[in-house]
């Protein structure tokens, strides 16, 4: 073995590390560097990062493909909105509301879904979603219907801090929370729960003969992504102070699996990436002047080359290691 080959393998975690460290420092430093709308935009990023993560529990961990993590987003959205207006300004205590009202939505509803696979999963979650967006609209006495819930105060993060008002103060808020919630998804995706997960991926029925209940498993992780999305709502309107119908409707279930295709299945940095990358096209790119109006185009001309292109998407991505010299005796 040459010492070349032996020091490699070692170095894949610092160079690991050195990459966790570099992004971390770039997005504390963004809102020193960046004007207001880019900061919010960030904000906006990080939210629907935490939602992508909650479809890659299901679909990339699981090989459940899901449409429905929209209706525990929005349920956790308007939960942290009530909450707000009615209850506390605390957004550690909305957080809380957002993630357990969406984890118990999810009990019900998941009981149902996980007894089906593949497409017929997808059709249900597809429903629940459609369910969910329905009761946006015409359960008015909670909802505000179509005008959506507005007045929102500034998030207090902590008891005896003060109400965040300015953009920037709203991004570390948001900031911290999702990387702590990434650290934890990241820690359980290493432990033998998710080892269990990628069994039921890959051979459900060989898990089901050694004695996995495999139901079980697939309720707990669909109930784990429900409360990841509920609190991915309740930060949504810590940024918007605003919520509507349209959060809980399928553009928003969509955009999220199309994240995780196109960031990569199974991995959480991945979903992460592919989150920003669909959240500028559509946002960002789709209103150029150049091309304005055709976001939409755009994001279907980017899942095409997505899917050939890499299809393992960009987590699967690999630069080829430098060559390096043999030494001659």
């Amino acid at each position: 073995m040459s010492p070349s080959a032996a020091v490699r393998p070692a170095a894949r975690p610092a160079a690991r590390r050195a990459a966790v460290t570099a992004v971390v420092g770039a997005l504390a430093l963004a809102p020193f560097v960046l004007g207001p709308y880019a900061v919010g935009t960030l904000s906006r990023i990080l939210v629907f990062a935490l939602l992508a993560m909650s479809v890659n529990l299901l679909t990339g961990l699981t090989g459940l493909p899901t449409l429905g993590q929209s209706a525990h987003f929005g349920v956790g959205a308007y939960a942290a909105a009530i909450a707000a207006t009615r209850l506390t300004d605390i957004g550690i205590l909305q957080l809380l509301v957002a993630a357990g009202v969406s984890a118990l939505v999810a009990v019900p509803t998941g009981w149902l879904a996980v007894r089906a696979r593949g497409v017929v999963f997808l059709m249900l979650t597809l429903a629940i979603g459609e369910i969910a967006y329905s009761a946006a609209v015409n359960w008015k006495s909670l909802t505000n219907g179509t005008d959506g819930l507005s007045g929102v105060p500034p998030v207090v993060p902590l008891p005896g801090m003060p109400a965040l008002e300015l953009d920037g103060l709203v991004y570390f808020y948001v900031l911290a929370v999702f990387l702590l919630l990434f650290g934890a998804v990241s820690r359980l995706g290493r432990a033998p729960f998710a080892l269990a997960l990628r069994g039921i991926r890959d051979n459900e029925s060989r898990m089901r003969a050694i004695g996995y209940p495999t139901q079980r498993y697939a309720l707990t992780v669909y109930c784990v992504a429900g409360a990841l999305a509920g609190a991915a709502g309740s930060l949504w309107v810590s940024v918007q102070r605003f919520v509507s119908p349209g959060d809980a409707g399928f553009e928003t279930a969509a955009l999220a699996l199309l994240a995780v295709v196109i960031g990569g299945s199974g991995s959480m940095w991945g979903a992460c990436a592919g989150a920003a990358l669909v959240w500028l096209t559509r946002d960002y790119l789709g209103n150029l002047e150049a091309v304005a109006g055709r976001g939409p185009l755009l994001l279907g001309l980017l899942f095409v080359i997505a899917v050939y292109a890499l299809p393992r998407g960009l987590a699967g991505v690999r630069i080829p290691p430098k060559p390096t010299r043999k030494r001659t005796a």
